[in-house]
């Protein structure tokens, strides 16, 4: 089999784990004695809402807030596509429907709540008190800071209305369960779509310093986030370290697969580097991992916006392997986004290939130029590189897969 198709296959399988069809039908909570009212968030919040409703037999109403492009059909839920990773008026308005019918639930009710990644700026509805442009303003400045998912989020909270536990507290007295796809390194509830049913451990103090860290000026009516909730339940239908060591190719062709980690973090060029670093010792020595083999990782990186390519995280951590790699022989990678959209840039991410520099050069392109403007998907469009799927409907967040030939 050739290196690109192994590749391939690996990123499709990983992503195939992660389908709402074939994993949420098991963790459905038992039908209440009133109403079900659905309510989902995420780039994966109407293949879920779909899902959901093939599985469940009892009558149930509700609304899905996806991104744009990211619908799909249902009956009996309304699907709401909406702004991401900036967000705008539809999701608020979505968010207020929500946060209206979850408030009208009642002791026998059910509340369910579909969260995947894409989650938080899809429920854009701040509190009383603070524009919906200054949220978008904040979000926009911490997207393209290089802050963590986990800063990011703990700002999010302190300025909305749903967020952090705040979505569960107004549906109570009824039940709440949650149904999640995790997207993040670690799979803390309180992260994925920060947490709109979960206790929420982030305080107004924790919420400042992000701000203060990012010299984003204080933002004046920030509240506490709830720290404890009644009859509220969360279960995981899928996350990134299960599709991930789904993803070895198998079969008697398929080389040995070892999962590095699923929680790598930081500045999407640097793990670039490391991962060079030890696809190279694997080449060099058959250690620690005998070649040929498949070395997979995932997890959440980010970029620091410096310059005015048209990057992307995946593609950004391909071009700072490859030119860690300086054309070794030998070895090939794959970076995606598993929801499909890594970026601005339209594409997944993009394969790498060891004459990948060489190629872009006689193009008349310079590699490392481009990754000091966050231009990397320049450099893999040219050379036609670039993993196209479209949205893929799903999201457990970066897919990294290096092949060390023997």
């Amino acid at each position: 089999m050739q290196p690109e198709s192994i590749l391939r296959r690996a990123f499709e399988r990983a992503v195939a784990r992660a389908d709402p069809a074939l994993s949420l039908a098991r963790h459905l909570p038992e039908p209440p004695a009133g109403r079900t009212f659905v309510a989902g968030a995420g780039k994966a919040a109407a293949s879920m809402a779909a899902a959901f409703e093939a599985a469940w037999d009892a009558p149930l109403e509700g609304i899905a807030v996806t991104r744009y492009g990211h619908g799909a059909p249902c009956s009996r839920i309304e699907v709401v596509e909406a702004g991401h990773p900036v967000p705008d008026a539809a999701g608020r308005e979505a968010a207020g429907r929500l946060l209206d019918a979850a408030r009208a639930l009642g002791p026998d009710d059910l509340f369910v709540f579909l969260a995947s990644g894409g989650g938080s700026a899809l429920l854009a509805l701040p509190l009383p008190g603070i524009s919906f442009e200054t949220k978008q303003a904040v979000t926009a400045r911490l997207l393209a800071s290089g802050a963590s998912i986990h800063e990011i989020n703990t700002a999010r909270k302190h300025m909305s209305a749903i967020k952090g536990g705040r979505l569960a507290a107004a549906a109570f007295p009824a039940r709440t369960v949650t149904l999640a796809i995790s997207d993040v390194p670690g799979d803390d509830p309180a992260v994925i779509a920060s947490g709109p049913t979960v206790p929420d451990p982030t305080t107004l103090a924790d919420a400042a310093r992000v701000l203060a860290a990012y010299g984003i000026a204080p933002v004046a009516g920030l509240e506490e986030t709830p720290k404890r909730l009644e009859r509220a339940e969360f279960r995981l239908i899928a996350t990134p370290r299960e599709c991930l060591l789904d993803a070895a190719p198998g079969g008697p062709d398929g080389p040995p697969a070892w999962l590095l980690s699923d929680r790598i973090e930081g500045e999407a060029r640097e793990a670039g580097k490391v991962m060079a670093g030890i696809a190279l010792h694997v080449r060099a020595f058959g250690a620690p991992f005998a070649s040929p083999c498949l070395l997979l990782s995932g997890g959440e990186t980010t970029v620091t916006v410096r310059g005015k390519g048209r990057g992307g995280r995946n593609l950004e951590f391909l071009l700072g392997l490859a030119l860690a790699l300086d054309g070794a022989a030998g070895i090939h990678a794959i970076a995606c986004d598993t929801d499909g959209i890594d970026g601005a840039g339209g594409c997944a991410g993009a394969l790498l290939r060891p004459d990948s520099l060489a190629r872009a050069r006689a193009m008349g392109l310079d590699p490392a130029a481009c990754l000091r403007e966050n231009d990397a998907h320049a450099v893999f469009a040219a050379l036609g590189d670039l993993v196209v799927t479209g949205p893929t409907l799903t999201n457990v967040n970066d897919f990294r897969a290096i092949l060390v030939e023997g």
